[in-house]
């Protein structure tokens, strides 16, 4: 499993009330609070866009997080009407572009070899990288809203109701599947897998993150991200909708209702944790770490202490994107489509842009020195920070 630099998040070591989130189960409904309006800002710095181009029509009007991805040098986009494009990021010329017809379902997955998406009759199917091309696909066993992803070897792709399923990446044959239980009520929404070479790591609606062995798929070890409590279904919600971020053999992990927690990889052991209820996953600088908060308050955390810094709450209930880091900044997209930039020191608004007027909901990528934003509505751009005169 690779892992990312991030000495300082393991210093302890030595580191919405369902605000526009869709819920799926026997009492299944979409919860709202007024949102706080676009707050006046008064910028000191930009985002400027070095490039655009629409992918198809974005998501289609769904709530889906059709997530880009950047492999191998190119960067992969797809909408959920199908069109699927590889783009090269530095410059976005188009270098090839595929007219599927399918409805998509989960963001861009993929290896040295092919591209996986997932399809609306739970297909999941594998492209050749190059040319966008079918290879093989297999059926699944319910509805999939997460990229499916890969080591080389095998690829996985976890269902709404907790299967996660185990495929062959060569020849698309079935390897292995893993049930978890699920609970009444969950949101509609799912981590990505981390899938290394020995273990995958699998968030899941029931509140724990289990470690799968890839070569047969039983689980390793088990983490309580939440814990259910209360009398109600809605009460008992804590679903883990976000991917673990692994920083130097230990995956940082965090979900609705319960906990931000550092967890061993080799065991399961918990390293440091704090209570937080997120739907997504944090951000990481190298003294701090970033949260947005379900109610939509984003939150500086020290990365020694864990102590809060700064809480900026003039964003609240605007469902917010993850945040995404970019230079000293702070970047969060927002449910009319507006990029709103913090100052990572002290949370202060530093500027604000207007992107895509359907919204934002997939976590922003960084390539290089750059931010990778995709709209709801189909807009794809590239962004480089820069300080105004």
């Amino acid at each position: 499993m690779s892992m990312a630099p991030l000495t300082s998040v393991l210093k302890p070591l030595v580191a919405l009330g369902l605000t526009g989130a869709l819920l799926v189960g026997c009492s299944s409904t979409e919860n709202y609070e007024e949102p706080d309006p676009v707050p006046e800002v008064v910028s000191t710095v930009s985002l400027k866009s070095q490039w655009s181009l629409t992918v198809g029509d974005g998501h289609d009007g769904q709530y889906l997080q059709l997530e880009p991805a950047i492999i191998g040098g190119s960067l992969y986009a797809v909408s959920a009407d199908g069109e699927l494009l590889a783009v090269g990021p530095a410059t976005g010329d188009v270098r090839w572009r595929n007219e599927l017809d399918e409805t998509i379902m989960a963001g861009v997955g993929g290896d040295s070899r092919h591209l996986y998406l997932v399809t609306g009759n739970a297909e999941l199917l594998a492209l050749d990288r190059d040319s966008g091309d079918e290879v093989w696909r297999l059926r699944m066993p319910n509805e999939v809203l997460a990229a499916p992803q890969s080591n080389g070897n095998l690829v996985l792709t976890q269902t709404i109701d907790g299967k996660v399923v185990a495929a062959d990446a060569g020849s698309g044959e079935r390897l292995w599947q893993y049930d978890a239980p699920a609970p009444a009520l969950s949101i509609r929404a799912t981590g990505a897998p981390v899938v290394g070479r020995e273990l995958a790591l699998v968030t899941l609606a029931n509140g724990r993150m289990v470690a799968l062995s890839t070569a047969n798929g039983q689980p390793v070890w088990q983490y309580t991200v939440g814990e259910p409590a209360g009398r109600t279904e809605l009460e008992r919600l804590v679903d883990v909708t976000a991917q673990p971020v692994v920083v130097e053999g230990a995956a940082l992990v965090a979900g609705y209702q319960g906990k931000l927690a550092l967890v061993d990889i080799r065991n399961g052991e918990e390293i440091w944790s704090r209570a937080t209820s997120t739907f997504h996953s944090p951000a990481l600088a190298p003294n701090k770490i970033f949260i947005v908060r379900d109610n939509g308050d984003v939150v500086g955390l020290d990365a020694s202490s864990l102590e809060e810094v700064w809480v900026q709450d003039a964003l609240s209930w605007r469902r917010l994107s993850a945040p995404a880091t970019i230079g000293d900044q702070l970047v969060v997209g927002d449910f009319e489509g507006y990029l709103h930039i913090l100052s990572q020191d002290n949370g202060q608004l530093q500027g604000q842009l207007e992107f895509d007027d359907e919204g934002i909901r997939a976590p922003m990528l960084r390539w290089e020195n750059r931010l990778i934003v995709y709209g709801n509505g189909g807009r794809l751009a590239v962004f480089t920070l820069e300080d105004r005169e």
